[in-house]
C-alpha cells in the first residue's frame, strides 16, 4: 500500500534530511555545525562540495544574518537555499545552479530496468576509499567521506559489474524520510538499473519510509523515470569569486 504524505511537510523533511547529512559530513571532519529553527550552518569552511548553510524554512533567517554566520572570506563559500526564496546577491553571492527536490513514496511499485549491478553495502574504511575513488571518476580517494560516516543511519551502496565498482549512492535516514545523494553510474551501469538497485536496498533497510533527494538536468530526468516526482525548487548560491563547489 502506498503511503501518501502532505507535500509541504515532505519538502521540509527533505531539506532537514539534507542538512543533517551535511552536518554528519562536517562532524566527520571535526567541524561543529549549528541548527536553528530556520537553518543549519557552519561557522568554519566546510569540506569540498558541501555547503556552509542550508535553509530549513521558507523566509526564516534574513539573508544578512545567514551570511554573517558563515565564513564568507574563504573561497568556495556556498549556501543551499532550500526553497529558492533568498536574494543573496547583496551579500556578494551569485547563483551557481538550480535543482528540484524529488520524492518517491514508500510502497511504490519497483522500477522496471535492465540488468542491474551486484549491490552491497560498504563495510569498512578500505571499501569506503574504493567507493570514493569510483565516485570521483577513478581519482585516488581524498578522504572526503570518513569511516565515521558508516553508521546504522547511513548506507554507502556499491554496485559492481564483473567485480568493478560501476555505480553507487549514499542513503541517509533522518526523521521520517531517507535521503539519497551522491548517486553515480558509469558507462556499463544504466542509470535506470542503478536507481532500481538503490531503491531496492533502501526499501529493504527502511521499509515504509519515502525517499527524497534533489537532482537537476539529465539526472533529474532519470530520477523522474525511476518513479520520483518533484516537490519544489532549490537554489545553490556561491560567494562571488569563490570556486565552483557546492554540496550534495
Amino acid at each position: 500500500m502506498i503511503i501518501t504524505h502532505d507535500i509541504p511537510s515532505l519538502l521540509l523533511a527533505a531539506a532537514r534530511n539534507n542538512a543533517e547529512w551535511c552536518d554528519a559530513v562536517c562532524r566527520a571532519h571535526g567541524l561543529t555545525g549549528t541548527f536553528t529553527a530556520d537553518a543549519w550552518s557552519s561557522a568554519r569552511r566546510t569540506p569540498p562540495l558541501y555547503p556552509d548553510a542550508v535553509t530549513l524554512t521558507r523566509g526564516g533567517t534574513p539573508e544578512a544574518a545567514l551570511a554573517a554566520g558563515i565564513d564568507t572570506r574563504s573561497p568556495g563559500c556556498t549556501v543551499k537555499d532550500s526553497f529558492a526564496a533568498l536574494d543573496l546577491g547583496p551579500e556578494g553571492f551569485e547563483v551557481l545552479f538550480e535543482a528540484q527536490w524529488i520524492h518517491r513514496p514508500a510502497g511504490a511499485a519497483p522500477v522496471t530496468a535492465g540488468p542491474s549491478p551486484q549491490w552491497s553495502q560498504v563495510a569498512g574504511a578500505g571499501e569506503l576509499a574504493e567507493w570514493e575513488a569510483a565516485w570521483g571518476g577513478g581519482e585516488e580517494a581524498a578522504g572526503l567521506f570518513r569511516p565515521s560516516l558508516l553508521t546504522a543511519e547511513t548506507l554507502f551502496l556499491t554496485g559492481r559489474v564483473e567485480g568493478r565498482i560501476a555505480a553507487g549512492a549514499v542513503a541517509h535516514r533522518s526523521g521520517s524520510v531517507v535521503g539519497v545523494s551522491n548517486l553515480f553510474a558509469h558507462d556499463d551501469a544504466p542509470v535506470g538499473a542503478v536507481w532500481a538497485g538503490v531503491l531496492t536496498a533502501v526499501a529493504a533497510r527502511w521499509p515504509g519510509l519515502p525517499v527524497v533527494g534533489y537532482e537537476s538536468g539529465g539526472d533529474l530526468d532519470a530520477a523522474l523515470r525511476a518513479g520520483f516526482t518533484t516537490l519544489g525548487p532549490l537554489r545553490i548560491w556561491i560567494r562571488t569569486g569563490g570556486d565552483a563547489s557546492a554540496g550534495r
